[in-house]
This record gives C-alpha cells, structure tokens and sequence, in this order.
C-alpha cells in the first residue's frame, strides 16, 4: 500500500494553477469580445447609415438615367421623322399623319405634345410656300408673327391633330430667341439639340414647363461635312414638344418613384434656371442625405438635386440594430465556451498533426514509386533548369544512365533546327513558364549512340521545400514513329487533293464546253427554222390555190412546228445564260419586284382577275435579274395553272425559313415531282396549258446558283405550292 501512494505523482503548484490560467484567458476573451461587440455594433450603425446614403444615391442615379433614356426615346422617335424625308423628298400632311398615327404617342408618351417639322426658309421663299401649300390644296399658311425677317422656321406639319396642335401651324420658331439658338445649333452641328424652358404654344398659360427637341434634315439625307455646308442644305427641323411635368410622369410612374423629392435645373449658362420641382409632405423635415447629378442632353446641362427622406425613413434597418446588440453579447458568452472548448482540442489537433505527417510521408512513396517504374520518362528539375533526377524510362529514352543525367541541363538534351538551343537562355525561359501551368511541346531529342528522336515534353509546376530546389516535373514521351506515320498521312491528304482538285477542274471545263454546245447548237438551229418557216409561209402565199385542204393543213402543221421550235430554242438559250451570267449580288426587295410581276401580269390579261397575297418586307442578297426571273416563272406558273378555278388565287410569303409560292390551280401529281424541274418534262397538256417546259428548270438553275434549294408539292385539282431558299436571305422588316 505504500509503495503504491508514492507511485502516484504528486501535483506541483504550477500543475494546479494551469486551469487558473485557462479561466483567466476564458475571462479576457469575454471581456475582449464585449467591448468588440459595443465596437461593431457602432461600426454596424455608421455602416448602416452609409448603406442607406450608397441606395439612396443609386435610386437617384436611376431616376437621372430613366430621364436621361426617355429624351433618347423621344429622339428615336424624331428620327423615325427624319427618316420619313429620307425616303421621301417632302411628304405630305397625310403621309406625316400616317407615320405619327402609328407611333401611338399619346399611349407610349403622355408629355409628349406632338411631333412636327419646321421649314427652314430664307425670307423671299416664305410667299413661295405659301402658295405651293395652297396650290397643293393644303388650305391657306398663315406665318406668324408678321414682319420680315432674314430667315423663317415655320412650323408646317404637327401631329397629332389637336386643336392647339392645328392652332401652332404656321408659327415662325426662328423668330424667338430660345427657340432659335437651339435651331441654329442643331442645323450647325448635325446633332439634336434641346431648347432652354420655353411658353409651348399650345400652352399659353404657361401651366407647365415646355421644352423642344429639334433634328436637322438635310437635303439628300447626308449630313455636309462643314457647317456653312450644312446651312446651305438645310431644309428643316423634326422637333417634338413636350412638358416636363408629364415626361417624369412617365418616368416615376412604373417605378413607384413618386416619393422622391428632386428639382431639376437648367445650368447651361451663368444662372440656374428651374425647370421642375416634386415635393412631398415630407418636405418640411430635415432630409437624412442630399445629392445631386448633372445630366448633358443635347447640348444643354441639366442639374439633378435629390433629398432624401428623414433618417428613420431612410435607414429603417437601424431599429434593427437593439437586437444585434443583444445577438453580440450572446456571442460573447459562446466565445467565452470557444476560449475552454480550444484546450481541449489542442492535443486533438496535435494527434491529427501526427496522422498528416504520415499521409505526407505515404504520398511521397507512392509519387516516388509511380516515377521510377513508369513507362513515361519523367524528369525532376531545379528553378535552373538542372536534371535533379531522372527515371529509367528517360535515361532509356536518351541513352544515358540516370546518374549521369543528374545535374545536366534539361535543355542540353534537345536540339531546335539541327543545332542545340542556348542552355542558359531556354532553361530559365521554361522554369518561368513553369509557373504559369502545364505547357506542351515537341522537340528533337539527341540520343546517345542513335538517330534523333522527337519528344513530347510536358511540363508541370512542383511545390519546392527548404531542403531541395525542385521547380518542376517534366514528362517525357517518345512520339517519333507516331508523327513519321502523320507525316505519311499528310501526304497522302495532299494527294488526294490535288486528284479532287484536278477532277474539279476537268468536270467545270466539261459543264462549261457543254453549256457553250447547247449555245452554240441552239444559234445554228435558227438558220434552217428560218428557212422552213419563211419557203413555208412562200409556199402558202402562192401556191395555196395548187394545193388541196390536207396540203394547206400539213403545211400549217408544219409552220407551226418551227414556231415551236423557235420557241424552245429561245427557252433553251435563256436558260444557257442563266449559267452563263456573272453573279451580281446586292439587297432586293423580294415583296415589291412581286408586286410589280404580278401587275404585269394583271396588265397582259385583263379580263381575268386572281386574288393575289404578297407578304411584305422580305429582303434578300441576290442577283436582281435572276431573281426577277424566278419569281417571273413561279408567279406566272401559279396564274397560268388557276384558270378554270371558281376563286383563283396566288400566293407569295415566306415559312421558316423557306420562302413560298402557293395556288389553288391544276396541282399535280405528287409522285411525279421529279420531272417538275427537268428541261422540256411537262405534266399538262400542251392544249390546255401553254408553255416550254423549261422555266422551272430555269428557277432551279437560278435558286442553286445562290446556294439555297427548291422542292414542290401539290395535289391535282388542289394546287402547288413550290418552297425555296436563298442563304442570303434578311429578317422580315
């Protein structure tokens, strides 16, 4: 029993006061973290106060934007305007109607007054319009206010027609001062330009602010290159005007921004002009945050002021902050449990320490192993590019024993374009490029006692240690015969090419010695038609008397027959030609040349009358000749092949991606859709439907001549609908 009590230790002052020391720790990290906690939490109340000003700031740069993107709105749609006398050299009141009548702007922008042009007219012009306009019957023009001036802008379309709108026509906006710097600026720089605030002319009480937005247009559509050039082309000025009330209306409203309290400034020049003010019932508090931007709109300043609501409003997260305070200390508490769980899990982490330092060593073996009995050769290398060490498999590959490999440089080994690469200068290039990643390369390899081979190299970065400079992993893989029978195989590639290549040639050189056969052949028929045709017709003039009624109706049988062939020599040389023809491309405007068939050939029969759809806006890039061509042999197909039908009708459109030529005529066969598009292969009769049996073939020609493809199908007594594409086909507009 003795013995055992002085076996057990016995616990020094410095063992018992060890747990003293953890509480006192304990007590320090609850008294560093409550005074940590009163610190964040007046850092989390500044934060909070910043994050509110940083989202009230970016609400007003959104609402200086939305305005900023509304006048560009507004300036879209005056170019539409100036577009319209793009196409057209001045249109007319209706055709202005139309255009406005479609922009729907008292739907799409409320504060928008209208949309109108003003002339530009220089003083002895001003009787000339006025008696052009009223000669045009578009009533009388009244320009006001009298007086004689050098130049007059009158205001001559405004839409739409309200009737303050129909009271502004004629008022010369040249002869105020606000309006007219902004026309000058615009006609002299090209660009839009925006007027100071002005009194509207259809608002003379000046309930609202008015602004306007003026667009030059030039004569010829193309803006001169100097001012005084532009002033000489002048022809006049789109311009929209508007009340600012109404256009941060359409701004604020979709957004529920109509809290916010702003004004809106003109600073262009030395003093600030008004323009807009919104107010809340909340004006009369103190705002939390202030911030202004500045806005430059064609050619005028605008300066934007914001306040904010007061600080409970415009920081409402700050009542929050009371629970974070009580979160914090709770916090505390637990860092105070944190400070005595870490005694405990330090000799847990030093027991997982231990585990690491194994799993570390393992894994160096494995790495180890993995190098020295693989089959690639792989190679260790210091920061200068030195062999530090090398596997069997490379010292197999190189022919040297791996000892002797050992403090060599890497790059000794290889040589670019028979000559062996400047060790110093390749080594520490690829130990820099070892830091960027793997990278790949093919080099010659010298081989001890042998021919050159050509390696692969793949380079990868390695983690150096204090104890070794190791930079990188190198492997190394033999690929000689593997690029030798890819050389072989290029070879043959370019064999085999040059063989396509020189059957490509012999195959075009026969298409076009055939086409010019068929040419050729087709010009020597016309000479013995025109001899049969013309002793035929000889014959029938005098001789008719000698010859019976069979003779007469033989020998018109046989004039026939050469017109007919006449005729087929005539489709067969225009079908030669539409081979034959240079490939002009440029934009056409498929919808109008099919109008303008279908006029023509409304035009050659008059007395039948078809139904005929076109779809508008298709746009394609082609040949305008061919092109024209197709739609002459598809369109005209379609109206021959209605006759006979109760309520004829011919379409023209576009499915997909296909363009389409539909009717509801004779149709065809659908198992006979093959012999649609051979030369002289017809599936009606002669007698009931005319014809040569080559325009389809010819719309073939032309369609794969621009690349795309055609394919029909029909049903008889049902109609046919032919499709076709052409790559280089533009979206619908």
């Amino acid at each position: 029993m003795h013995d055992q009590h002085r076996a057990q230790p016995t616990q020094t002052p410095a063992r018992r006061l060890r747990p003293l020391r953890g509480h006192l720790w304990a007590l320090v990290v609850l008294l560093a973290s409550v005074g940590s906690v009163f610190a964040l939490w007046r850092m989390a109340y500044e934060r909070e106060l910043r994050v509110a000003e940083a989202a009230f700031v970016a609400r007003t740069e959104e609402v200086a934007e939305l305005i900023r993107q509304q006048l560009v709105n507004y300036e879209l749609v005056g170019g539409g305007g100036t577009s319209l006398f793009a196409s057209v050299e001045r249109p007319t009141p209706q055709q202005w109607y139309g255009y406005v009548e479609g922009m729907e702007l008292s739907r799409r922008f409320p504060g928008m007054v209208g949309l109108g042009f003003a002339g530009y007219l220089r003083g002895s012009r001003v009787g000339d319009l006025q008696e052009e306009w009223s000669n045009a019957g578009w009533g009388t023009l009244n320009v006001r206010p009298e007086g004689e001036r050098e130049n007059y802008g009158p205001i001559l379309y405004l839409e739409p027609r309200t009737a303050e709108n129909v009271a502004a026509i004629g008022f010369d906006m040249f002869s105020e001062p606000t309006r007219r710097e902004a026309m000058l600026r615009s006609m002299e720089t090209g660009e839009p330009a925006l007027s100071g605030p002005v009194h509207l002319v259809q608002d003379p009480l000046a309930r609202s602010t008015g602004l306007l937005l003026y667009l030059p247009v030039y004569r010829g559509d193309i803006r001169p290159v100097t001012p005084q050039a532009r002033r000489e082309a002048m022809l006049g000025w789109v311009y929209m005007p508007f009340k600012l009330e109404q256009l941060v209306g359409e701004v604020l409203a979709p957004r529920e921004q109509r809290d916010a309290r702003f004004r809106i400034y003109d600073v262009s020049g030395d003093d600030a002009a008004l323009l807009y003010t919104a107010s809340t019932e909340a004006d009369s508090q103190v705002p939390a945050f202030r911030h202004h931007t500045e806005l430059d709109l064609h050619g005028r300043r605008w300066r934007v002021e914001f306040d904010s609501p007061p600080v409970a409003a415009a920081a409402p997260r700050l009542k929050n902050l009371q629970s974070t305070l009580a979160v914090g200390l709770f916090a505390s508490l637990l860092m105070y449990a944190i400070a005595w769980m870490l005694a405990r899990t330090e000799s847990r982490a030093h027991a997982i320490a231990v585990r690491m330092t194994g799993d570390y060593r393992r894994s160096e073996q494995r790495f180890r192993t993995a190098m020295e009995y693989s089959a690639i050769g792989k190679v260790l290398l210091d920061s200068d590019g030195a062999i530090v060490e090398a596997n069997k498999a490379f010292s197999t590959i190189v022919g040297r024993t791996p000892e002797a490999l050992v403090g060599a440089g890497f790059h000794t080994l290889f040589e670019d374009d028979g000559e062996t690469s400047p060790v110093t200068t390749d080594t520490r290039q690829a130990m820099k490029d070892l830091g960027e990643g793997v990278r790949r390369e093919t080099r010659r390899l010298h081989r001890q006692g042998g021919e050159p081979r050509h390696a692969q190299l793949t380079y990868a970065p390695l983690p150096s240690s204090v104890e070794q400079d190791i930079a990188g992993l190198v492997q190394v893989e033999d690929v000689t015969e593997r690029l030798r029978a890819e050389a072989r195989v290029h070879a043959l590639n370019r064999t085999l090419e040059a063989r396509v290549a020189l059957r490509t040639r012999e195959l075009s050189q026969a298409n076009q010695e055939l086409e010019a056969f068929a040419y050729s052949v087709s010009h020597d028929l016309r000479a013995p038609l025109r001899a049969i045709d013309g002793f035929s017709k000889v014959l029938a003039e005098r001789y008719a008397g000698s010859l019976d009624e069979a003779g007469l109706g033989y020998l018109e049988r046989v004039r026939n027959a050469a017109g007919r062939m006449g005729e087929l020599i005539d489709a067969l040389l225009k079908m030669s030609r539409v081979g034959r023809s240079p490939l002009n491309r440029e934009r056409v405007d498929l919808s109008r040349m099919a109008h303008e068939v279908i006029d023509e050939l409304r035009a050659g029969d008059r007395e039948y009358h078809v139904e005929a759809v076109v779809e508008p806006g298709l746009l394609v890039e082609g040949d305008p000749t061919l092109l024209r061509s197709l739609l002459v042999n598809l369109l005209g197909n379609a109206w021959k092949f209605t006759r006979g039908v109760d309520h004829p009708r011919v379409e023209f459109g576009r499915e997909g991606d296909e363009f389409i030529v539909r009717d509801n005529g004779a149709g065809f066969a659908q198992e006979y859709v093959d012999k649609l598009f051979r030369p002289f292969q017809r599936l009606h009769d002669q007698t009931d439907f005319a014809g040569h049996g080559i325009g389809l073939a010819s719309v073939k020609r032309i369609v794969e001549r621009h690349g795309g493809s055609i394919r029909a199908a029909g049903r008889e007594g049902q109609g046919a609908t032919f499709y076709f594409t052409l790559p280089g086909a533009v979206e619908s507009v």
